[in-house]
């Protein structure tokens, strides 16, 4: 990562830290003793770390608090020494601490109400954050739509390509995915039946203690045998599938729609060729117009934040940012 010395862009990120508090809700600001200012865990970006990852281990480094992030915030950028400093930011909410320890680089950390906490922040442009913030509901749930890894080459037998398995990128990168989908904390998961894309959510799954639902609504129709019909189940992995549910473009609008609207955080594993069908599907259940946005890479998947079943926030993320 470039040091600001260069003249280079800093690349750093943090969070609106926030908790239900008796009064209302609270925000946790940060003291600096070098700089003597108060502001929002943030911190550079190690290389090679994924934004997402820099957020949340920022937090908890400068803070002691575990948070699930919630929507994006705007990305302050701002002149740090000769270079800039671009810092993403998110609202995160406080799940627990695992403890405090003052240091050099924080020796505070403040839970203050949003009137105190604009009166106790040093920088006009953390002021501005926290007005956005409170601007739409802290609360949001995630529903998130991923594309498979890479996988190995395509089979020209139908059964065959059903149970393609992840190459060894694919899996390497399955396992990323696990971290970087943590962020937003345990979601149910649901994934077309094939290996590829099982294989993607599996390290995920397993680490937030679920099962993946296969679902053939969601699996193309030329990865399906026909002979597939009946419920969906939840399976390890596409060998093992039983009885499937019809692959009916309109099915897969319908269960992605209906999950949507269930209000609870989703996590749909897919293919290139039906995501854009589903991510229109879900958009149009939580009230809005499906986000811009180039087409998504392997690997690569959507986020959409919302409270009261209306859509607040949609960001897309790759691997490698």
């Amino acid at each position: 990562m470039p040091d600001s010395s260069d003249g280079a862009v800093v690349h750093a990120a943090g969070a609106v830290v926030w908790r239900p508090g008796a009064k209302g809700l609270e925000v946790a600001l940060i003291h600096r003793p070098k700089y003597d200012d108060w502001s929002y865990p943030k911190g550079k970006c190690e290389p090679g770390e994924h934004v997402l990852a820099t957020a949340t281990r920022e937090v908890v480094e400068e803070t002691g608090l575990r948070v699930i992030l919630g929507r994006p915030l705007s990305t302050s950028t701002y002149q740090a020494g000769p270079g800039t400093k671009r810092v993403s930011c998110w609202a995160a909410r406080c799940v627990h601490s695992v403890g405090f320890v003052p240091g050099g680089e924080v020796d505070q950390v403040a839970w203050l109400s949003a009137t105190a906490a604009r009166d106790r922040l040093s920088y006009q442009r953390d002021i501005a954050l926290l007005d956005e913030f409170l601007a739409a509901p802290a609360m949001s749930v995630p529903f998130i739509l991923l594309r498979h890894a890479e996988a190995g080459r395509k089979s020209r037998s139908r059964s065959g390509d059903l149970a393609r398995p992840l190459d060894v990128r694919g899996s390497a990168d399955a396992k990323l995915l696990a971290a970087l989908l943590s962020c937003y904390g345990p979601c149910r998961v649901v994934s077309s039946a094939a290996e590829r894309c099982l294989g993607t959510v599996r390290p995920y799954a397993a680490a937030i203690g679920v099962p993946v639902e296969a679902e053939r609504a969601f699996t193309l129709p030329a990865d399906d045998p026909a002979a597939f019909t009946g419920p969906a189940a939840s399976i390890g992995s596409a060998a093992s599938m039983g009885p499937a549910a019809s692959t009916d473009p309109a099915a897969g609008r319908r269960r992605a729609a209906g999950l949507a609207a269930a209000g609870e955080p989703v996590l749909i594993c897919a293919h290139r060729e039906n995501l854009p069908v589903l991510l229109e599907a879900v958009c149009r259940a939580l009230g809005a117009e499906p986000p811009h946005g180039a087409p998504l890479a392997k690997g690569a998947f959507w986020v959409l934040q919302s409270a009261g079943g209306v859509l607040i926030s949609a960001e897309q993320h790759r691997l490698v940012e």
